[in-house]
């Protein structure tokens, strides 16, 4: 169902109805405010009078902002005005409030301003310094006001300049030397915790490449692992991640959505000079973990079943007022045995953990592996029992507990004192889609199969242009990595001196992916942030996989009409001269974050246009590929953010429309009620039919015939 008023398409389709038997007449009711189509030429074409009939606007106290307007496309440094456009039924007062991203601008404690009735314009000048794309939104507050969800709006401004990068971090203080270096090579770098990765498209699009940084899935959540899906594969960005003991496997990103990105797998079998581990997971499936959550926590427990080597062993309990053993402990080489029993587990009951706690703790007592965990999973708040103590018998037998409590209802401080007397770590998964990366976390990080810290020379594979200029041979050490495997297609630059990976990139989509399994700080690389190549090497590695949003000769302009969105690009070369007969492809990403590709057609002399439609509320974000007759491409991204409905929009009655449709339809404006019924002169040909009349008659005669020669006359 589309939100909209046509008047064209409403007086087509009465014309269309009214049969030709009748005299027509036409009475539109509405405000005269449509959102679509040309009422007026409808109405001449039509032939049939069109009487209008005026209704109500709302009458009700209502401010309303009705739009933030701002050019598309700006110069870093270059000053504009965002133009705040606010409309209300009454003279009122208010604050209008603008913020750029998160961050307020101006005086917070200014006074109101005066609102009048009708449109009212505020303006802001503004200038984009380092930023590639910011979004302005403005908001309403402390009016006399009614409806509260049409209090804001947004404008997404571009401005072209020095590529920037967003480097999350751990820990943002150990990433001075590799800021300072990219600083060197004319690359701006955006330092922040694993708090600050984005979570709408519109500040990831503000950067051309993101780098991940020792930081471990569970600090994301599955939405914004999509967005950098789509900021890759749809957009073209690039992606970067660095090692270390939050990074890859050990940051548990497992069969997630940036693993997929990622050119690098981590469920590898682990090397056999590594320790043995034996594990138990602990499983709540009382009534509460019932839906979601324990299909989660049962596709979670088959993810760490899959990671484990085949000298490791794993069992899983489950309890709800009693516990369960699913699966006993057993080597991992019974896979799908295993796996089957963890699918028969179904949500019920109560819940008491500390049977289940105690059954772990034996089962893994007689266990002759070297290394034993056990997870513990649960949602709520069990019955009493000694937990202390058993986790305390845990820790002396060398046996590692981590807990997860999952929702804000589990016992919290309890599981975290648990985890810290058991020698473990404990996680709190506030969503349940979290639940996979923190059991394959654990997993890998109880087995100790994934780091490797022998320090070592990189080992240059296969030879590239992107490391020219670069004295490889002459690097110092890098202490350590963590132990991936290439994904069959991806381009294997650099290794270890034992084979594995330390350097791999491939295209994903439109954008790149690269992995760098040692690190940029100190931890592994002390020794290579010394190195005169240091900052040279990172810069070329960044510039190959960041998005080539290379905008000369190119100037972009989004405008939106209605329920449409129309994108036109002119781009010209070098030389000033029209670039024509390009293969221009726009992608489109909407609010939900679907994808559209549209192919733009060509206009004029190096004119590309495409319209898109852009019905629902939110950011729209268009990346622009133009692949040109001469071999060479070019990237362009925009934005553009539609706000509250045209349909809802706070305006007054459209009178003077309504009064011309009338007018030059020969109707009548706001006539009497009872005058709409009223015959004037006109009539109307009411065709009538006389076949059956003809067929009656020739049936009759030939009856009469027949029985005139049959019937002898006397």
């Amino acid at each position: 169902k589309r939100m909209g008023t046509d008047l064209a398409a409403a007086i087509q389709t009465a014309v269309a109805s009214i049969p030709p038997s009748r005299v027509p007449r036409i009475v539109l009711m509405s405000d005269g405010n449509p959102t679509n189509g040309d009422g007026i030429a409808a109405a001449t074409d039509a032939g049939v009078p069109v009487w209008t009939v005026p209704l109500p606007t709302r009458s009700e106290p209502e401010v309303q902002m009705a739009a933030v307007e701002a050019p598309t496309q700006v110069r870093q440094g270059e000053p504009f005005f965002v133009e705040v456009v606010v409309s209300s039924n009454r003279d009122t007062e208010g604050h209008v409030d603008l913020y750029r991203g998160d961050i307020q601008i101006g005086d917070v404690d200014a006074p109101p301003v005066k609102i009048k009735k009708g449109e009212n314009r505020f303006r802001f000048q503004q200038t984009l310094l380092g930023q590639r794309q910011e979004t302005f939104a403005a908001r309403l507050r402390d009016c006399d006001d009614t409806l509260l969800d049409n209090n804001e709006a947004e404008a997404i401004v571009y401005a072209s300049g020095k590529p920037r990068v967003l480097l999350i971090d751990s820990d943002p203080d150990e990433t001075d030397s590799l800021r300072w270096a990219l600083d060197e090579q004319s690359i701006d770098v955006d330092v922040r915790p694993p708090e600050g990765i984005p979570s709408d498209l519109s500040e990831m699009q503000g950067y051309e490449c993101l780098i991940l940084s020792n930081v471990p899935a569970t600090s994301m959540t599955m939405r914004q692992m999509d967005l950098i899906g789509i900021y890759v594969q749809d957009l073209g960005g690039g992606l970067i991640m660095l090692g270390g003991d939050q990074a890859f496997g050990l940051g548990g990103y497992y069969r997630t959505q940036i693993e997929e990105i990622l050119p690098v797998r981590s469920n590898f079998e682990k090397e056999r000079e590594k320790p043995s581990l034996a594990m138990m997971l602990v499983i709540d499936k009382s009534g509460s973990m019932g839906g979601q959550k324990i299909e989660l926590a049962k596709d979670a427990a088959q993810a760490a079943v899959e990671l484990l080597g085949p000298k490791d062993a794993i069992g899983v309990i489950a309890f709800d007022g009693d516990s369960y053993t699913v699966s006993e402990l057993r080597p991992t080489s019974d896979r799908g045995a295993i796996s089957d029993a963890i699918s028969t587990i179904e949500a019920s009951g109560g819940t008491n953990m500390y049977p289940a706690m105690a059954e772990a703790y034996e089962a893994l007592i007689g266990a002759t592996a070297k290394l034993k965990h056990v997870i513990l999973m649960t949602d709520g708040v069990s019955s009493p029992g000694d937990f202390q103590g058993v986790a305390g018998d845990m820790s002396a037998s060398r046996i590692t507990l981590s807990t997860v409590a999952l929702g804000q209802g589990s016992s919290e401080d309890l599981l975290e004192e648990l985890a810290q007397i058991g020698g473990g770590r404990y996680y709190f998964c506030d969503d349940p889609q979290s639940v996979p990366q923190v059991f394959a976390k654990e997993t890998v990080e109880a087995s100790k199969s994934a780091i490797n810290e022998l320090p070592f020379v990189p080992q240059l594979v296969r030879p590239t242009s992107v490391l020219d200029g670069i004295e490889l041979d002459l690097s110092p050490l890098l202490l350590g990595y963590v132990v991936t495997r290439p994904k069959p297609t991806a381009e294997f630059i650099l290794a270890s001196e034992s084979g594995d990976p330390l350097l791999v990139w491939w295209r994903y989509g439109l954008g790149m992916s690269v992995a760098f399994t040692s690190d940029a700080k100190n931890r592994w690389a002390g020794e290579w942030m010394t190195w005169p190549d240091f900052g040279t090497f990172w810069a070329q590695i960044i510039r190959h996989a960041m998005r080539k949003d290379d905008n000369r000769g190119v100037f972009v302009e989004v405008e939106r009409d209605g329920n449409r969105t129309r994108v036109v690009m002119d781009a010209v070369d070098d030389n000033g001269r029209f670039i024509d007969e390009a293969d221009t492809r726009l992608t489109v990403i909407d609010p939900r974050l679907k994808n559209e590709k549209i192919a733009m057609r060509q206009t004029a002399p190096g004119r590309y246009e495409a319209s898109v439609e852009t019905l629902r509320r939110g950011a729209y974000h268009f990346d622009i590929a133009t692949n040109r007759m001469d071999g060479t491409s070019q990237r362009s991204s925009r934005g553009i953010a539609v706000g509250y409905p045209d349909e809802l929009r706070l305006l007054p009655r459209g009178d003077e429309l309504l009064r011309q449709i009338a007018s030059v339809s020969r109707g009548r404006y706001d006539a009497p009620a009872n005058s709409i019924t009223e015959d004037d002169d006109r009539t109307a040909r009411d065709p009538v039919p006389i076949w059956p009349w003809l067929l009656m008659a020739g049936l009759v005669l030939f009856i009469a015939d027949v029985a005139f020669r049959r019937v002898e006359m006397l």
